[in-house]
């Protein structure tokens, strides 16, 4: 999670595609400000955190379509992403 630069988001089940809810409890109970939680989305883009990972995702200047992420520019595979920065 912490190799997605800002203004770009993964999922739970890129995160851990074997129990993607699993990452998001581990998340839910990290309360570490080290960690970018908030670039993690749900498979349809939508927030878990709701208005306040939308201001955090706005900060980063992550694109938005309504109420999610819009996956077709701002996702990146973190299992691909390694040394590389993604483009838009």
């Amino acid at each position: 999670m912490r190799a997605v630069p800002p203004g770009f988001v993964t999922t739970y089940g890129d995160l851990c595609p074997e129990a993607p809810r699993f990452a998001g409890a581990v998340l839910a109970g990290c309360h570490d400000p080290d960690v970018p939680w908030q670039r993690v989305v749900r498979a349809d883009g939508s927030l878990a955190k709701g208005s306040r990972q939308r201001r955090l995702l706005q900060l980063e200047g992550t694109p938005l379509r309504g109420d999610r992420v819009d996956l077709r520019l701002a996702w990146v595979d973190v299992a691909a992403l390694g040394a590389r920065t993604p483009e838009r």
